[in-house]
């Protein structure tokens, strides 16, 4: 083992007291945690070093703030390119917050000695195709962590398979406390750190840097940092590290050599800042390779006193309980007793997560994963969400995002939640356009979900979860403004500018309105119209139709002059009644759907603007006659005319006789199979309450029944696949309801109910009397209706 630096640092060799001390750790390990803190209670060093970045030593003393709860994170990002981000997260049972608390809570210095942000971030390459570094919250470069794995080869060394639990057997699983032993010396608190200093030199030897050339360069940074230290505060330093870098800050080095490494390292302006962060972001299966996968557990190793198992489960107990499963006294201790057994069996210090979660299905979730599914998430992996003070730096936006956080009551969590909103209440429609503001800036706190139990328009429901990384995209959003009303203005003005085709302008004028952008309106709205006025494909109008026709629905509510609006939506409707028509014809079957598709969408919007306060006069009539247009020209798709002919009996502008002889037009035997089943999947295809209309209309069932039984035999496996997703989408118990129909066939001409038991048209039952006569009187009661005295035949 090296034993000397021309730094002076030693690798505590010896049980002397002596420094500098390189406690060499494992990133967010309860037992590091805990090794660390004992040895600094031993040592009581003049100045604790850190692994982190040095702009950040500013930051250091609200480590200290009451209202600084971990788990908590450095964030670094460029000035000039706020999206080249880098976290350093950190728990309360990481190595490093324990160092630093301990520093502060006994007036040592403390700092960062790691290769500064402003080389770091430099240095990071863009993820392929992306043109930026990879995802915020993942280190590059910094996380100690080399492509050679330590700790697997030291794991398999000592005849393990699994090198997590090698490492939760060797050190996180040491006795709770982390005090030096009674009758102990400094000594003992520094032996952990010499076994694992000599285990990694010897790994070093064998695998020189590991496969990472970037860590030459860190580790030549923090031995000049240490020799600086030492001048100044001699030997009694104790430098906090990963275990993978001690070897290389004890090794015989020069200072010139050092520098030489350092120079000519490409740089940028960063700013720092503490910011909130998460214990599923600290699991290795969240993005983030902090190296553990149970943070919850890991967290309750290092809180855990005394009794950490028995401890443990009375948490599973207590939140299975709350789910209202039935857990009791006797099942914790039977749990515990289990784990304890595995343990023993499986030759373990500690029952570890694998025992104790073995122990949980056995015991409380009656071998079921479900129950157990749960235990991981919220107590294994956990959804604590750190807090971080109002005094830490922070951009204008994020301030003003804070503020109206706090002002409307919507305090940001980890675990995701719903929230209903009644836009009708002041507060609610404020809640509502933050979260569209946000959304415009690219900050995705809240998703917009389907409502329960309203389709109104003063009904919104939200999906919220905060996540770290958003702390990135505020800084990124704070290029265009101060506060998120003047940034999301200015982002829809320069988008309106930007817009390549017209759906992408009709949707951020429909941004604008639930966002409440009354300054960005006026310059989308001249984009739109200008854009419309240019666009002469039908398709991009049908596309860009539906959104100005649900925009216009806010108005009322959200009390926003739609007036502008509504003039271009009548005339892209006026541009789409004159186009679609020719624009039907001489398309495959992709294109076809595709403009079925278009064609309902049209119609509902049209639908949106005749029930608007001022509708377009003759719109109607004129869709109508599109509609008419559609569903009788042979020329045009069959999907396409199926889905015109019932759009037109759906809305009471086509007779039923006149639906029907287009159907059997369709349905002729000149007409191909295939053609013919298209027309039937726009007619009745989908979920649009076709099944039903077949089941009450005995004319139509019997076309498609006549239909379906003429196709020739060669003919019918071309039709079976439009058939079958055409009916597929019915309910069970329509498709079964028409089946029974078809089985019994249309009833004998001139029978009628009484006689067959059947409707006047052969199918479904006759009407009971007696039955329609019994139910009468509970239905006036519901209507509030008198009921009529019986006469004398009761």
């Amino acid at each position: 083992m090296t034993s000397a630096a021309t730094t002076g640092a030693a690798v505590p060799g010896s049980r002397a007291a002596v420094g500098p001390w390189l406690l060499g750790v494992r990133h967010h390990g309860p037992g590091s945690a805990r090794a660390v803190l004992a040895a600094l209670a031993a040592a009581r060093p003049a100045a604790v070093l850190v692994e982190g970045p040095p702009e950040g030593d500013a930051l250091l003393p609200l480590a200290a703030d009451p209202r600084m709860r971990p788990p908590v994170a450095l964030l670094a990002h460029a000035v000039d390119d706020p999206g080249r981000a880098s976290f350093w997260p950190m728990a309360a049972f990481s190595p490093e917050w324990v160092a630093i608390r301990w520093a502060l809570d006994h007036d040592v210095p403390v700092r960062f000695i790691d290769l500064p942000a402003a080389h770091s971030l430099a240095l990071k390459e863009p993820a392929p195709g992306t043109g930026r570094e990879g995802a915020p919250g993942e280190r590059a470069a910094d996380e100690g962590t080399p492509v050679v794995d330590p700790i697997r080869v030291l794991a398999e060394t000592a005849g393990y398979d699994d090198p997590e639990r090698w490492w939760e057997d060797v050190v996180e699983h040491r006795s709770p406390g982390g005090e030096t032993p009674v009758g102990g010396t400094p000594g003992d608190a520094l032996a952990p750190f010499v076994a694992l200093a000599e285990a990694m030199s010897v790994l070093r030897e064998a695998y020189g840097d590991g496969g990472q050339p970037r860590d030459a360069v860190r580790e030549a940074y923090m031995r000049i940092q240490l020799r600086t230290a030492r001048k100044e505060f001699g030997d009694g330093v104790a430098v906090v590290c990963g275990a993978w870098h001690v070897p290389a800050l004890a090794a015989r080095t020069t200072l010139a050599a050092d520098r030489a490494l350092l120079r000519g390292l490409p740089k940028v302006r960063t700013d720092l800042t503490w910011v909130p962060w998460t214990h599923r972001r600290l699991a290795r299966h969240s993005g983030y390779g902090a190296g553990i996968d149970s943070p919850g557990w890991y967290g309750h190793l290092f809180d855990a006193a005394d009794r950490p198992v028995e401890r443990w489960m009375t948490k599973v107990a207590g939140l299975l309980r709350a789910e209202d499963r039935f857990v009791s006294t006797a099942h914790v201790i039977e749990a515990v007793r289990l784990a304890e057994t595995l343990a023993a069996l499986r030759g373990r210090p500690l029952a570890g997560i694998g025992e104790t979660t073995d122990a949980v299905r056995a015991v409380m979730c009656d071998g079921s994963d479900v129950p157990l599914a749960l235990v991981r998430d919220r107590l294994i992996v956990g959804e604590t969400l750190g807090e971080v003070p109002d005094t830490a730096p922070a951009v204008p936006l994020q301030r003003d995002l804070t503020r109206s956080q706090r002002t409307l009551r919507l305090k940001p969590e980890a675990s995701e939640r719903e929230l209903d909103l009644d836009l009708r209440k002041e507060t609610d429609a404020a809640r509502s356009r933050l979260l569209h503001r946000l959304r415009l800036l690219g900050i995705g706190w809240g998703d917009p979900v389907a409502g329960r139990g309203s389709t109104g328009t003063f009904r919104e429901s939200w999906r919220l979860s905060w996540e770290p990384e958003l702390h990135v995209r505020v800084a990124e959003a704070g290029v265009w403004g101060t506060t998120v009303l003047t940034a999301a203005t200015a982002k829809a003005e320069s988008g309106a500018v930007a817009a390549t085709t017209l759906a992408d302008v009709t949707a951020l004028a429909e941004h604008c309105l639930l966002a409440g952008l009354p300054d960005a309106l006026p310059v989308v709205m001249k984009a739109l119209a200008d854009r419309a006025a240019l666009d002469a494909d039908v398709g991009h109008l049908a596309d860009a139709l539906p959104a100005l026709a649900r925009s216009l629905r806010y108005g009322d509510v959200r009390a926003t002059d739609t007036a502008a609006l509504a003039e271009v939506a009548a005339g892209l409707a006026e541009r789409i009644c004159v186009g679609l028509p020719p624009a039907c014809t001489g398309l495959d079957a992709d294109g076809a759907e595709a403009l079925r598709r278009q064609v309902e969408a049209v119609h509902g919007a049209i639908g949106l603007l005749l029930a608007g306060p001022a509708p377009a006069e003759g719109l109607r009539e004129r869709w109508d006659a599109v509609l008419h247009k559609l569903a009788a020209r042979d020329a045009v798709a069959g999907i396409i005319r199926g889905r015109a002919t019932r759009l037109l009996l759906d809305e009471g502008r086509l007779a039923e006789d006149e639906a029907a002889r287009l159907m059997g037009l369709a349905l002729s035997p000149g007409t191909p199979p295939a053609d013919a089943a298209a027309w039937i999947e726009g007619f009745a295809g989908g979920a649009s309450g076709g099944g039903l209309l077949l089941v009450h209309d005995e004319r139509l069932l019997g076309l498609v029944d006549a239909w379906l039984t003429g196709v020739p035999a060669g003919l019918f496996t071309d039709v079976l696949p439009l058939l079958r997703r055409t009916f597929s989408a019915y309910e069970p118990g329509v498709r079964r309801t028409l089946g029974e129909l078809v089985r019994r066939g249309p009833a004998p001409e001139g029978a009628r109910g009484a006689d067959t038991g059947r409707a006047p048209g052969g199918f479904g039952p006759g009407l009971d009397e007696a039955r329609a006569d019994a139910v009468e009187p509970v239905l006036r009661l519901l209507l509030g209706r008198t009921p009529e005295p019986m006469d004398a035949t009761g």
